[in-house]
Formats: C-alpha cells, sequence, structure tokens
C-alpha cells in the first residue's frame, strides 16, 4: 500500500487515514469475512462485501479473494446471492430465524442467510481487484486471474438469475421485491411503494436492536417502517422465497434504476474479465453484453427527455415514481444518454441543488437534494450523503471519460471521511459522522481514492 505523504483538504494526512481505513478493515476482519461495522452490522452484506473487498485489495489480494469467495460460498443453487451472510454474532435484527431461510430449498445448508439480495456490484469489484493486483505483482496478478477463471461461473449465475428472475418486463428495469434489496432502504424513492404496503394483523412480535447501535435513534428509520419491511419479509417466507412466486407475494414490487445502471455495468465488467482471460465462454459473454445493452436502454427510458434524470417504477401500480434522489442520476453511471442530454444531468448534479450547493462541507452530492420537500440531512438515507455512493460516481465518471470532475470528487470525498471516524454516511452541513462508525466500506473506498488514483 503506498499512499503521499501530503495534509488532506481537512483533519488526517493522507498516510494517516489511510493507515487508520487499513485498521478499521483488519479490526473488522473475522478471517473468513469483514464484517460491515463492529457495533451495528456484525454481519456480513452483499454489496457492502464488493467494496470491501476492494479495500482489501490494497492490504492483501489474496485476502480481498476470500472475501469475495465467502460471499459467493453462500449463494444459493438458483444462482441468487444473499443480502446477509449471518455470522455467530447476536445484537443484529432481523437475525437468521426472523428470516426463515431454513425452509428454502435453495440455501446452502452450511450458512445461515437472509432471502433476498442487493445491488450486483460484485463483477465491478472483481475487475478493480484484478486491476490492482496486475499493478501490485505478477504473483498477485497471477493469484487474481485465477480466483476471476474459478469464480467466473457464480458470478455468471447470479447475473443470470437476476435477468431470469428480476427483469421486468417490457420496461427492462431490475425488479426490486424489498426496499433493502436497492440498498438505500429508507429512500424517499420508496415512499409511495411503501405506502401500499399494509402490514397484517398476523405480523409476529418483534424488538428493533437498531437503534441500541446509534447516538440518535432519529438517525435510523422509523418503527412504522420497520413494520412494513418486516410485513414483505414475512410475505416472502410464506412463499419460502421460491423466485416465481415471490414477485406475485410480495406487496412492494418496483423496477430500480439504480440496480439497472449497476447491473448494466456488472454485466460488461464480467465480459470484460472473461475476454482478458481468454476463457472459452463466447456465448455467455454475448449473454451478458445483451443483458448490459438491455439495461443501458432500460435507464435511458426511464430518463425524462428534457432533464435526464431516471425514475423507478412502481410495477404493481404501473406509476413513475418522480421523487427526485441522488438515484435519479443513475444514467450518468452506465453513460445511457446521449452526450448532450449527459452535459445537462451532469451540470444539474454539480450545480447548487446538489453537490455544488453552498452549505455543504463537503461538494459531493447528498442522497436527497437540500431543496426538495422532507429531506432531512441527518436520517439514514434521506439527506446525509454517503461516501460509498460518492465513490461508485466518481469511479464510473472517472472510467466515462469525466477525468477533472472525478479526481474533484475523489479529493472532496477525502475531505468528508477525513476525520478518520468512517461513518456510514455524514451530515451535509456539519460533516458529523453518523450511523454506525468505523464502517468497513467506507474505510475500503477511502483506501482505493487514497492508494488507486
Amino acid at each position: 500500500m503506498t499512499t503521499t505523504a501530503e495534509t488532506g483538504p481537512t483533519g488526517l494526512s493522507d498516510t494517516t487515514l489511510a493507515a487508520r481505513a487499513a485498521a478499521v478493515l483488519r479490526d473488522n476482519d473475522t478471517g473468513a469475512l469483514v464484517t460491515a461495522s463492529p457495533k451495528l452490522y456484525p454481519h456480513m452484506w452483499s454489496w457492502d462485501a464488493a467494496f470491501i473487498a476492494i479495500g482489501l485489495a490494497y492490504l492483501d489480494v489474496g485476502r480481498a479473494l476470500t472475501e469475495l469467495d465467502t460471499l459467493l460460498s453462500a449463494q444459493w443453487s438458483d444462482g441468487m446471492l444473499p443480502h446477509i451472510v449471518f455470522t455467530d454474532a447476536d445484537g443484529y435484527f432481523p437475525g437468521p430465524d426472523r428470516w426463515g431461510t431454513d425452509a428454502a430449498p435453495q440455501r446452502p445448508s452450511r450458512v445461515r442467510t437472509s432471502g433476498i439480495c442487493q445491488p450486483p456490484v460484485h463483477a465491478i469489484a472483481l475487475r478493480r481487484i484484478v486491476s490492482i493486483a496486475r499493478r501490485t505483482s505478477r504473483a498477485e496478478a497471477e493469484l487474481a486471474e485465477s480466483f476471476t477463471a474459478r469464480a467466473w461461473s457464480a458470478l455468471y449465475r447470479w447475473h443470470g438469475w437476476i435477468a431470469r428472475h428480476r427483469v421486468a418486463e417490457p420496461c427492462g428495469l431490475v425488479t426490486i421485491v424489498h426496499g433493502w434489496e436497492s440498498g438505500m432502504d429508507n429512500s424517499p424513492r420508496w415512499d409511495a411503494p411503501y405506502a401500499r404496503v399494509r402490514p397484517g394483523p398476523d405480523l409476529p412480535p418483534y424488538v428493533r436492536l437498531d437503534t441500541l447501535g446509534v447516538d440518535d435513534p432519529g438517525e435510523r428509520p422509523g418503527d412504522d417502517e420497520y413494520d412494513r419491511y418486516l410485513w414483505l419479509i414475512e410475505q416472502l417466507r410464506r412463499v419460502r422465497y421460491e423466485p416465481t412466486r415471490v414477485l406475485a407475494a410480495s406487496d412492494f414490487r418496483v423496477g430500480d434504476v439504480f440496480s439497472t445502471a449497476l447491473f448494466a455495468i456488472a454485466c460488461d465488467d464480467l465480459a470484460g474479465l472473461a475476454e482478458e482471460l481468454a476463457l472459452p465462454v463466447s456465448a455467455e459473454v454475448a449473454e451478458l453484453r445483451s443483458w448490459a445493452q438491455r439495461s443501458r436502454q432500460a435507464v435511458a427510458d426511464a430518463a425524462d427527455p428534457v432533464t435526464g434524470l431516471a425514475f423507478d417504477r412502481d410495477l404493481r401500480s404501473g406509476e413513475v415514481l418522480r421523487t427526485t434522489t441522488v438515484a435519479a442520476f443513475a444514467p450518468l453511471l452506465c453513460s445511457a444518454l446521449p452526450e448532450s442530454l449527459e452535459a445537462r444531468l451532469l451540470a444539474d448534479l454539480v450545480g447548487p441543488g446538489w453537490a455544488g450547493h453552498p452549505g455543504l462541507v463537503a461538494a459531493v452530492p447528498p442522497s436527497v437534494s437540500p431543496d426538495e420537500a422532507g429531506f432531512d440531512p441527518r436520517r439514514y438515507w434521506r439527506g446525509p450523503q454517503w461516501p460509498v455512493v460518492v465513490w461508485l460516481f466518481s469511479f464510473a465518471l472517472q472510467r466515462n471519460g469525466h477525468t477533472s470532475l472525478a479526481r474533484r470528487w475523489r479529493a472532496e470525498g477525502l475531505r468528508l471521511v477525513s476525520d478518520g471516524a468512517f461513518g456510514e454516511y455524514y451530515e451535509p452541513f456539519t460533516g458529523e459522522p453518523l450511523g454506525s462508525t468505523q464502517q468497513s466500506w467506507t474505510a475500503a473506498v477511502t483506501l482505493d481514492w487514497l492508494c488507486g488514483w
């Protein structure tokens, strides 16, 4: 791991910040997996693990690959990657008993998992790790390439599961059956679909534990929201998570533009890895390229022709969900728009309503614009800034040719995390770390910004 010794925009020097980020990943490491955080999230989360593996690659490529291997070992027989792989730790709700996936025949018997998925960022992470390994040493490159050749079919089956079971017709958007599948649990994107979820009188009782892990329970979703979250789990549990029945059973069924954009990138990256390594999978590569193109087109079709903002669709009601959050800028992730409309969308994102808002501590996009009604600077996905989202946009902008802005957001992302607390998310006007601190994926993207750019 190499960094410069210069002092960042505020707070700790780059060298000290990198050392502290590395310490977070090591401290949260159980051996087979790095927990999402030591206090609030003592298990493995699917998309967290992908980002965590990128950060680990700067410390030990082999350990980074083990992280992905642990997740892939929990893959269901139908191809799904579950959103949580549980450790033996207590103190998190809903735990494996509440999910009830023991009754799902697709779940591997040797591990306990949740029954839903998260955004498919794993091929993106693997391609990044291979790139890091190639810059490190020939031995590390061979290790990463060998792992890729072994793991490629598992990732292809994961993408195939999405294409078979979660691509909505005719719009082509990736379908989610719970807001948790988006990774943006309580985003205003989901207010209207959640409002149509009516928990039944037979919702089993529960005691929340997440509010005990933060200093201010107001940073977390409310109890009425949790009733809906758990009712959706109950609906899926009752059909044993069988994918063809899940879509009919869930009161929540939404086409997610952000996950669709990530799926487009991931399909292209998985195809690219196969081509780089000359794997004998030409038919599968062609299929991946087709899925990527279709997903990119679905994001373009979901975009407003004037602003370029892309909106989710409630697949039960048919309603276009026009709540504007950072996810509406999904076309920028996968280059879905014509150049002129992309330029307009990018100008909006860097403008005073978003990253250019004059009150922000760091000039990066918050999860919701401060100008939006209902903006809450402290509540989870309803206003705070998330370093991992900043990383996703800066990484995508870099690879799509917007190098200057990508590097500016890298610097501003480092400004956000420069106190070394590695918050889950941040209050955008004060820079206060919120949610869980010592968050592994925040430490991981910090290492990538410091060591990989």
